[in-house]
């Protein structure tokens, strides 16, 4: 199990234990984190699970696909540099610890 801190819009913070292997949205959706829509399931076609990432983590994850790349252009929330959408990040040892904020809309 991998330690994820998601912040939701609210600003309240949810630690949660999210095993390897799932995506960042899927522990935040099976665990109720409020903000993350993921009206797609997770096959990188709506944005609604656009999350910022916490800087120091960045360079541990997988690059961005062309395909998640294009639906960053299309967040309802801001893009900054650290945007991915959480569907794309699957969740691994080196992200312990891993701070995600979800923006304060998906739509």
């Amino acid at each position: 199990m991998v330690k994820i801190i998601y912040i939701e819009p609210s600003g309240r913070d949810v630690e949660l234990q999210v095993p390897e292997g799932w995506s960042l949205m899927e522990g935040a959706f099976q665990n109720g984190v409020d903000g993350i829509e993921a009206e797609c399931g997770g096959s990188c076609t709506c944005a609604t699970c656009h999350v910022y990432i916490d800087e120091r983590y960045l360079e541990r994850l997988n690059p961005i696909s062309p395909n998640e790349d294009e639906m960053l252009d299309c967040t309802a929330s801001e893009r900054r540099a650290n945007s991915r959408l959480s569907c794309q990040v699957q969740v691994t040892e080196q992200l312990d610890g891993l701070v995600v904020t979800v923006p304060p809309t998906q739509f």
